[in-house]
């Protein structure tokens, strides 16, 4: 069964102000995505880089997580280090996925430029960083899964079988 960690980052959301609706988001979107047995990791943490870090590699070296998702933390603010936190606990970084979000998220709001998603690659696990609106979280969702499972195939992770009337994951065909 695979493990997938879920990370909402988010001050209030962490002090109880309000409910956490991004890491919800993230959790129904992998429910109508994946059809194989799967379980959630799932934390609401501040913003912190030094908290987000330990919180990533736990979830990996821990927990076992083949991958992490992270939402919040991304965008201009001082305090959205989610992107800094990511880079630090990565051995590669994946910057295709950020590219991508970013081209996808340009088709709805100008300001998806200010941005700064990204993904990375630790020990043998994907971490991908979403926006904090859940509406946003749907719409990155769908550009850049379709590479998440065959990513994860390639790390020697578990199978990610998908509900192909909803998402067309790309695995190459096999020979």
């Amino acid at each position: 069964m695979a493990k997938i960690g879920i990370i909402t980052v988010s001050d209030r959301a962490s002090a109880g102000v309000y409910e956490d609706l991004s890491g919800k988001a993230i959790i129904a979107t992998l429910n109508d995505y994946l059809v194989s047995d799967w379980t959630e990791v799932y934390q609401v943490i501040p913003d912190e880089q030094d908290v987000i870090e330990n919180t990533m590699i736990d979830m990996v070296d821990n927990k076992g997580c083949c991958l992490v998702i992270t939402t919040g933390g991304t965008g201009p603010a001082k305090r959205d280090v989610t992107p800094e936190a990511t880079e630090a606990v990565c051995d590669r970084m994946m910057p295709g996925f950020g590219e991508l979000m970013r081209a996808e998220s340009l088709k709805y709001v100008p300001t998806a430029i200010l941005s700064r998603q990204t993904a990375g690659l630790r020990n043998e696990s994907l971490i991908l960083n979403l926006p904090g609106k859940p509406k946003s979280i749907r719409e990155c969702l769908d550009a850049v899964f379709p590479a998440i499972p065959y990513c994860i195939d390639l790390m020697n992770g578990p199978y990610l079988d998908c509900n192909h009337e909803v998402i067309k994951p790309f695995r190459p065909k096999k020979k």
